[in-house]
């Protein structure tokens, strides 16, 4: 079983932390991308990225000094979106960790699936762009996905945003199946979806499926975190829906 999630748009380095235990998986394919990406002014990253001028000003930054840097941040202390920040990382313990490595993939539109403990550096690439070198990330990484995903593997809990999900279900083919698990409240009677929430609610059951070392799906039923509750009659075999009780 393996467990995917989505990147954050937030990340920082940490290299007094925890050891690298890995590099990311697609050398060549990243390198590509980056050589891309350094190529790109700031206006041009800022059209590619669909973000404002700081950001685009700090990721050309990024993308000039990426290769004279030569500690990298293990991946899952990177990212710093609210998913991160209620998985709680740094409080996990050395079982939590082990388990987290061999069950956890971060999906990525720069590096294609992170272990945890892969080293990376602080990049800004979204699922959804589309560079003009290969026409969509999609395209791009979607075998590659897909062979991770498959490789000794049969089934995944998907707690991946759409953007992210999406990629890794068209890599995968029917090869894998995908477990979707769906977080929402009842509002006048209908299940709705809330970002944030959703969010929360993703980083907190990682956290839960790493301290109770989850290896049956069904197992997951069982969580009650965050005020959700597993709706049997809104679930079914290939998805699971939580309902928050307001």
């Amino acid at each position: 079983m393996k467990i995917i999630i989505s990147p954050a748009k937030r990340m920082k380095e940490d290299t007094d932390g925890m050891p690298v235990l890995g590099m990311p998986p697609f050398p060549e394919k990243t390198r590509a991308l980056y050589e891309y990406l350094k190529g790109l002014s700031p206006e041009e990253l800022k059209a590619l990225l669909r973000c404002n001028d700081r950001i685009a000003l700090e990721n050309y930054r990024r993308y000039q000094e990426m290769d004279r840097r030569n500690q990298r941040t293990p991946a899952i202390f990177a990212y710093q979106g609210i998913q991160y920040q209620y998985m709680a990382p740094t409080a996990f313990t050395d079982g939590e960790y082990d388990y987290l490595q061999s069950h956890l993939r971060i999906l990525s539109g720069f590096y294609g699936c992170l272990r945890p403990f892969d080293g990376i550096f602080p990049y800004r690439l979204e699922m959804q762009a589309k560079p003009d070198f290969c026409g969509n990330l999609y395209r791009y990484w979607g075998d590659d996905l897909g062979e991770v995903l498959s490789r000794d593997n049969d089934l995944v809990v998907d707690l991946a945003s759409e953007e992210y999900s999406r990629a890794a279900r068209q890599g995968a083919g029917s090869a894998v199946r995908f477990l979707g698990v769906r977080f929402g409240e009842l509002i006048d009677g209908k299940f709705r979806e809330k970002g944030t929430q959703c969010k929360m609610a993703r980083g907190t059951m990682v956290r839960w499926m790493a301290e109770n070392r989850v290896e049956d799906p069904e197992d997951l039923q069982r969580f009650d975190l965050l005020d959700y509750r597993f709706s049997p009659e809104r679930s079914g075999e290939d998805q699971y829906i939580f309902v928050r009780e307001r």
